[in-house]
């Protein structure tokens, strides 16, 4: 790991431990390596099997604690850790664009922080660029490092959209999230039609004329 990679990970780290619209977390959050925290959790949810009754000895569930345990720290909640941000470049606009840019239908897939179950839905993300652009993908990737942590919508929503104003340097942006909510659907109510739109705009984007303009774009099909 080079010296400016070192740095990034240091902010990141301070980012994601400071500010108001962070997930809450513990101080000793990132003490142990990810090897201890799947040993710990594969432990801990094969004890949880084992008091629901399943039988772990069966070669379809023996090795279910350990899977678990590495989804959880590898794949779903890997936004929790600061180490995974993804390292955000600036280019100059050399081309002096200066009309709106849209990218949407970006896949969200996140998990409700009350009940640990599946949140699954499309974020469409926009902004009005200054001096510098970012590489397209790094807009699916800032979306999916605040998806892959419990989450609630809100918050994912705001804290999106703060990242992009932070990484190009403008408060032209404009974030807006459709989501299906598995603990509305699967337990609870039981209401498998409702789904949640979330929303977050700042500057140009707080006058009707580029909202507009932002959401006839991501209805367009």
């Amino acid at each position: 790991m080079d010296k400016q990679d070192k740095e990034h990970d240091l902010e990141a780290m301070e980012d994601h431990l400071m500010g108001s619209l962070e997930t809450p977390l513990r101080p000793d959050a990132f003490d142990l390596p990810d090897g201890e925290k799947i040993a710990i959790i594969a432990a801990h949810f094969e004890k949880i099997m084992h008091t629901l009754g399943l039988d772990l000895t069966d070669d379809s569930l023996k090795g279910t604690p350990l899977r678990v345990a590495k989804m959880y720290v590898e794949e779903i909640f890997s936004g929790i850790n600061p180490a995974n941000k993804p390292l955000i470049r600036r280019f100059e606009n050399k081309y002096n664009y200066n009309q709106m840019l849209v990218e949407r239908d970006i896949t969200v897939y996140s998990s409700c922080e009350h009940h640990f179950v599946p949140i699954i839905g499309k974020a469409h993300v926009a902004y009005m660029p200054n001096e510098h652009v970012i590489g397209l993908s790094k807009l699916n990737r800032i979306v999916q490092f605040y998806a892959r942590r419990p989450q609630v919508q809100e918050r994912m929503t705001m804290q999106i959209a703060n990242e992009l104003k932070q990484a190009l340097k403008t408060d032209n942006v404009a974030v807006l999230i459709e989501a299906d909510h598995l603990c509305v659907m699967s337990r609870g109510v039981n209401d498998v039609s409702s789904s949640t739109i979330t929303a977050e705009y700042s500057g140009l984007f707080e006058e009707n004329q580029y909202r507009n303009e932002f959401l006839s774009h991501i209805r367009q099909k």
